[in-house]
């Protein structure tokens, strides 16, 4: 399995710009691509993002692609399971994770007060 990303070793990152809306996503909710890159046409790649929702901002449908996904909560709290108007869920904090095989249905996303999430995509070889 050939790997797309650059050896970089421990640099910081610039948290006030390079941050783009995925497609599909409602403003509010904003990646930043740390490395590699995802081809979800030709199912190749991988890449890790950070991932920010701002105060009150929510999916209204679940997702599902045909990668796997690593997620971890760095700091403030997703809401999952919401329904179409942002109301219900389980909320997560902090120091939280799920792992996601391709063929999954999750979500509906929110945060009540905004959150970071450190997130890792990938397909099988």
């Amino acid at each position: 399995m050939s790997v797309n990303k650059d050896h970089t070793e421990f640099h910081a990152i610039d948290m006030n710009s390079g941050w783009e809306t995925p497609a599909g996503y409602p403003a509010g909710i904003q990646q930043k691509i740390l490395s590699g890159a995802l081809d979800e046409a030709n199912k190749s790649g991988s890449r890790s993002r950070l991932l920010r929702f701002a105060p009150g901002v929510y999916t209204t449908k679940a997702f599902v692609h045909e990668y796997w996904e690593e997620v971890y909560l760095i700091s403030g709290d997703l809401v999952v399971g919401n329904d179409e108007q942002g109301a219900g869920g389980e909320v997560f904090g902090p120091n939280t994770y799920a792992v996601r095989p391709p063929g999954v249905h999750h979500g509906p996303f929110k945060s009540n007060d905004g959150c970071m999430l450190f997130e890792i995509h990938y397909f099988d070889p």
